[in-house]
């Protein structure tokens, strides 16, 4: 919107002409995500206290978990509202990537609250059925997909970190490639929101690291050199980016143990479909396994707790799944659990970034 507003004013005052530029509007969306958040975050909060709307905690969960059952979940819908008015303010509008991605964040949300209403609703931890939420899930994703595949010029190939001239066409099969990127994503974060500040930090880091690959898709000169593919437009999705990092950061402020409030499903699901979709539109659909290691290795946990389990007739690899309960049962501190999944999950995201040179 200012970019709309102030930048065609330029020829009037330099001043404006600094609205043309993508790092600056993404270090607005940054500032202006975080301070609404931070500043508004109060009175959401009590807000959802008033309404009720408190967390369902699993009765076969930690025992230390039953302390934050009544504790105001839904947290993430005020995230979602916080990314949607700094991408508007900040973002070119005419930019169809940013579009597309906001309105799969916020179809994903919509999945997720309604997950929450009925948890809240039955006062269980069951919302929708599995099969009801994915189906939900790919659904959204497929839209996107194909929207994305139809879009002239987009390319279909898949892209290998490390490996500059190795690269595959998927063709139609890019649409169920992207499907599974972006449900992925969205449940392997959902799985990680399990501890207070667990999900929303690496959600930070892996929002941090694709805003450069994003910028650095969208510059003809910048990605020739880096030798990664050029995404016309895609540097617009940056400003998004920003949006989500500044918002994330403004509800950790919230959301650090011990936590005044829980993004829930709503959070969790829409925030995954964001990193996934960015992942897809920057065709650094791969490296996303490396940015959002956290989230991988808490899905595969459960991927492989389930599998042993119904294989060994009721044998388990770790004392509970999703990971990061494993460690809470073997003593850990829910503090140190984090802090420790923190510090992985930037070293990653360095990883991840170190890529742009080894190719």
């Amino acid at each position: 919107m200012l970019y709309h507003l102030l930048y065609p004013l330029h020829s009037v005052f330099g001043g404006f002409n600094v609205f043309r530029y993508i790092t600056f509007r993404s270090i607005g969306a940054i500032i202006t995500g975080f301070v609404v958040v931070l500043v508004l975050g109060p009175a959401f909060i009590r807000f959802l206290k008033r309404l009720q709307i408190g967390q369902v905690v699993r009765e076969d969960g930690p025992e230390t978990h039953f302390s934050k059952e009544g504790i105001p979940t839904m947290g993430g819908a005020f995230i979602l509202a916080a990314i949607t008015f700094s991408t508007l303010i900040w973002a070119d509008l005419t930019s169809r990537y940013v579009w597309l991605v906001l309105g799969l964040t916020l179809w994903f949300g919509l999945v997720g609250a309604v997950d929450d209403y009925r948890k809240i609703k039955k006062k269980n931890s069951k919302g929708l059925s599995a099969k009801g939420k994915l189906f939900f899930q790919i659904l959204g994703a497929t839209v996107a997909g194909a929207i994305l595949f139809s879009h002239h010029g987009f390319d279909s190939h898949l892209t290998i970190p490390f490996f500059k001239q190795v690269n595959f066409d998927l063709g139609w099969f890019y649409i169920l490639f992207a499907v599974l990127v972006i449900v992925g994503s969205s449940n392997a974060v959902n799985l990680t929101d399990g501890l207070d500040g667990l999900a929303i930090g690496p959600t930070v880091v892996s929002g941090s690291v694709y805003l450069v690959f994003s910028y650095l898709a969208g510059h003809a000169v910048l990605s020739s050199y880096l030798q990664i593919p050029f995404v016309p437009g895609a540097g617009e999705v940056a400003v998004f980016c920003g949006a989500l990092v500044g918002s994330s950061l403004g509800f950790l402020w919230f959301n650090t143990f011990p936590a005044q409030v829980f993004m829930g499903d709503v959070g969790s699901l829409a925030l995954g479909a964001a990193l996934g979709s960015v992942a897809i539109i920057t065709k650094q659909e791969i490296l996303l396994i490396i940015v959002g290691g956290i989230f991988v290795m808490e899905a595969i946990s459960v991927i492989l707790q389930v599998g042993f389990f119904k294989m060994s007739g009721g044998k388990r690899i770790f004392l509970m799944a999703p990971f990061h309960h494993h460690f809470e049962k073997k003593g850990w501190e829910e503090p140190k659990v984090v802090v420790r999944f923190w510090i992985i999950s930037i070293v990653l995201g360095l990883a991840a970034i170190a890529t742009l040179k080894l190719r």
